[in-house]
């Protein structure tokens, strides 16, 4: 018999008669968990909100006999064992009922409270096992589609390559350890397409026809980005209703990338740290150990290592998943990248929204190449899409380049006093093509980018409800009322991917 909690599951007793639901539940209260109706028209109610493993129906009961009401109750239930109870030995009404599908067993009255209790568990087993073979195919489904998606998605090098000797520098280190089976730290700022460097490495490696799979930690805090990882048991915990194979167990043989991994909770580390040292994991509430080989890839942005020293994290787990380091130089520190990739990027928009622009002007380049680029390539991916949509011929012009107005930090005290060349070009969009920077009025106000500000705002929300739904989206969907392809769209225009 299955190591199953019989009282987790519900039973229904159907009887026209007091008496006999007294002695029913009398001989079973403490072994499972009983509901009672008394006759078949008060028992179909119930199933409107009840959900039985068993239901256990008297065959002689006025206006609805045993059997009619276990073939009704077949319809909204089709997944609960009928149990017959009948104290007339017609044979061919007990067999034609068997055979229809509405009654799954039969037992004589008198009843023996020892072998209906066996038969009870019998068929409590029978819906588990239903219910579960069920769950898993549905899951087998889900992953499989999902890691369909993640292999066919498209890898587009152009973004990573470059003409600089800084990132020929990097394009051979990526090469190079792709063919290794070392775990990877590529540190790069905000927008440095690291997910980018992530997917060359697992393309160009052994492992490239096994899966890829992602993880954006930042939508899973403390004991969801655990749970997400590990998987968990059916009741490990509140809401945990069916059991789930995490990241690791899906990455199996493959490459699992963990985007942004902080703060990692005690229970993490020790159990990200065995995973990593033996190959081995356990779904929360399980004692069941599986065996793993994956390969993990690790984006941070500068400063993170410092803030887990900070933080405690162990010392050899950060040494473990720091084996080869792997640095992305922000754009500031390549401008002679920026034409290759602006031009990459128009060529990529101009086929996509199916625009005439198919160059650059050399103002237009000069006006990219002298703006900073806080964020990095990805902004720069975007600045050229917005022009290859605005611009109405086959060349793009500066003033279809629109920059985001971010917040620049405060220069230190020290540095503040120190003179600017005059010859120095302004690096922003407050420089003119010719790089001489435009003079303002000193009442004027920063300019305040309100979409920005409204796609910060949601990000937050949805991170938070996310967490709070353990990056359940179908919970998170119906709490914001929307359809779940909705918040797919809005999940994947935000940069959010769980």
């Amino acid at each position: 018999m299955r190591d199953l909690d019989w009282n987790s599951f519900d039973v229904l007793v159907v009887d026209d008669e007091q008496d006999n639901l007294d002695a029913f539940r009398f001989a079973f209260r403490k072994s499972f968990r009983l509901h009672y109706a008394l006759g078949g028209a008060e028992a179909l109610s119930l199933l409107d909100r009840l959900d039985p493993a068993v239901i256990v129906a008297d065959q002689r009961m006025p206006g609805m006999s045993g059997i009619e009401f276990l073939k009704q109750a077949k319809e909204r239930r089709p997944d609960a064992a009928g149990v017959l109870l009948t104290a007339y030995a017609d044979m061919t009404v007990l067999i034609d009922a068997v055979n229809s599908g509405a009654v799954d067993r039969y037992v004589q009255k008198p009843w023996n409270s020892k072998e209906l209790a066996v038969i009870l568990r019998q068929a409590i087993s029978g819906f588990a096992t239903l219910r579960e073979n069920r769950r898993l195919r549905e899951q087998l489904a889900h992953y499989a589609g999902y890691l369909e998606r993640e292999q066919r998605d498209p890898i587009d090098f152009g973004e990573i390559a470059g003409e600089s000797e800084i990132m020929r520098e990097v394009t051979a280190r990526i090469g190079e350890v792709a063919k290794a089976a070392t775990h990877v730290l590529i540190e790069g700022e905000e927008g440095a397409e690291k997910e980018v460097v992530a997917r060359a490495i697992h393309v160009g490696s052994p492992r490239e026809e096994q899966p890829f799979v992602k993880v954006t930690c930042a939508a899973f805090r403390g004991e969801a980005l655990e749970r997400e990882l590990f998987g968990w048991r059916r009741g490990a915990f509140d809401g945990a209703f069916t059991e789930r194979a995490g990241r690791l167990e899906l990455a199996h043989r493959g490459t699992l990338y963990l985007d942004e991994p902080a703060p990692l909770t005690p229970s993490l580390q020790a159990r990200l740290l065995r995973a990593l040292t033996d190959g081995e994991v356990e779904r929360l509430g399980s004692t069941e150990t599986a065996r793993v080989d994956v390969r993990v890839v690790l984006s941070l942005t500068p400063g993170i290592e410092e803030a887990w020293a900070r933080a405690g994290v162990l010392p050899e787990l950060v040494s473990r998943l720091s084996v080869f380091p792997l640095r992305l130089p922000p754009l500031r520190e390549r401008r002679e990248d920026i034409r290759a990739l602006a031009e990459h990027f128009l060529r990529k928009y101009a086929r996509r929204n199916a625009r005439a622009a198919t160059s650059l002007s050399e103002e237009a380049i000069a006006k990219l190449t002298a703006y900073a680029w806080p964020g990095n390539t990805r902004e720069l991916e975007n600045v050229v899409e917005r022009a290859a949509i605005l611009s109405r011929g086959d060349v793009i012009l500066p003033e279809h380049l629109a920059f985001t107005a971010r917040p620049q930090p405060a220069e230190p005290p020290a540095r503040a006093s120190r003179a600017v060349p005059a010859a120095a070009p302004a690096a922003g969009p407050e420089a003119d093509g010719a790089g001489k920077a435009l003079a303002a009025p000193a009442s004027s106000r920063p300019k305040v980018d309100l979409s920005s500000q409204l796609d910060d705002i949601e990000r937050r929300e949805l991170l938070a409800a996310l967490e709070r739904c353990g990056g359940n989206k179908a919970e998170v969907a119906r709490q914001f009322g929307m359809q779940r392809t909705t918040l797919y769209y809005r999940l994947k225009r935000l940069g959010i991917d769980t």
